[in-house]
């Protein structure tokens, strides 16, 4: 005979259960991007694989190899071809010492206060330090992202391919019933596609506005800008200017005023509005996401995933706040039904 009840059995169980939970978390946290990056990625190649695999009939695993094969060439390589780029070019200028003393020099003129030489070359090598983290490179971290990539391809090939029984189990062993369960997929992809898709769409476009208007006024490296806005972008509002308002203060301290305002112009009239122009576009679509959840999710994301975070961190508050919705939302539904068991008892009374 055990010395435990049934129910202090599965109390037991249940610590444990969630004691080694705790353990198998603190053991995956270095590859949290990449299980992240899987949900991500299958949420948006889900469609296209019930599509092909499931309606047309396809071969489920050349269809999932099919899909994770796009997805490396369209999103993989460009985006670590490009961190490469912005590594090298935040290398190139925080070593040119004579670009910085020569710009301070232009600013003192245009700038009829006095500028601390020393702290704004210490504050730039910050920056540039700062920037380089923030990127992964491909040379110093090259293990690191081989095995994050085996791992989120690897789960990804085999949550498609299961793709039922997998959701089952997500249905099967969520912490709510079976409809809030579905309700909380429904409202997952939505805010999936609003902030990788929509916002990807917003950053998208507000980059390829900055470098076609760096190149038509004559600013050096448009491509390269464009690509950094893009990047910047994923922070509403504040993004595009912290590349094209310095840009366009230096035109104006080199004396082209033309290429100076017109940037300022088009820039504050066209590509900052830009982004609320799309944004209305792709709420009626799948959804809006607040821009201050942007931004906050931005600022918890980028120390936890790095450049990753400017996706990851909206995405994670987003669904942190859509589980408080459903959590609220049950609650509610417990107690009107505790209420009217109660009403109907004292009835029978």
């Amino acid at each position: 005979m055990s010395v435990f009840s049934y129910k202090q059995r599965n109390n037991i169980n249940l610590v444990i259960i969630i004691a080694l939970g705790l353990l198998i978390a603190y053991s995956l946290q270095g590859i949290s991007s990449a299980i992240l990056s899987t949900l991500v990625l299958y949420t948006i190649m889900r469609p296209a694989y019930i599509h092909l695999a499931e309606i047309k009939g396809w071969n489920k695993r050349v269809v999932a190899l099919g899909l994770i094969t796009f997805s490396i060439v369209l999103i993989i390589l460009p985006f670590y071809a490009l961190s490469s780029m912005v590594i090298s070019k935040i290398s190139e200028l925080k070593n040119n010492e004579i670009f910085f003393k020569n710009l301070l020099v232009k600013l003192q003129h245009l700038v009829p206060v006095k500028i601390n030489q020393d702290l704004i070359q210490e504050g730039m090598t910050r920056l540039g330090n700062w920037a380089t983290q923030l990127f992964p490179s491909l040379i110093s971290s090259a293990v690191n992202i081989i095995l994050s990539l085996l791992v989120m391809y690897f789960l990804l090939y085999f949550m498609l391919i299961e793709r039922k029984k997998f959701e089952f189990s997500l249905i099967k062993y969520a912490p709510f019933r079976e409809q809030n369960a579905l309700r909380f997929g429904d409202e997952m992809r939505n805010t999936t596609y609003a902030n990788v898709l929509g916002q990807g769409l917003i950053c998208l476009v507000q980059g390829s506005l900055v470098s076609l208007s760096f190149y038509v006024l004559g600013y050096k490296d448009p491509v390269f800008w464009g690509v950094i806005t893009t990047f910047i972008s994923f922070v509403p509002v504040l993004g595009p200017p912290v590349v094209f308002v310095p840009a366009a203060i230096l035109q104006i301290a080199n004396g082209n005023n033309f290429a100076g305002w017109a940037m300022l112009i088009f820039g504050f009239v066209v590509i900052i509005n830009i982004d609320n122009v799309l944004r209305f576009v792709i709420a009626k679509k799948v959804g809006n996401i607040h821009p201050i959840i942007t931004v906050i999710g931005v600022i918890i994301g980028i120390p936890l995933f790095g450049i990753l975070g400017l996706v990851f961190g909206p995405l994670l508050l987003s669904y942190f706040i859509l589980l408080v919705k459903i959590y609220e939302t049950s609650t509610m539904a417990s107690e009107r039904l505790e209420r009217i068991k109660t009403n109907s008892e004292l009835g029978e009374l």
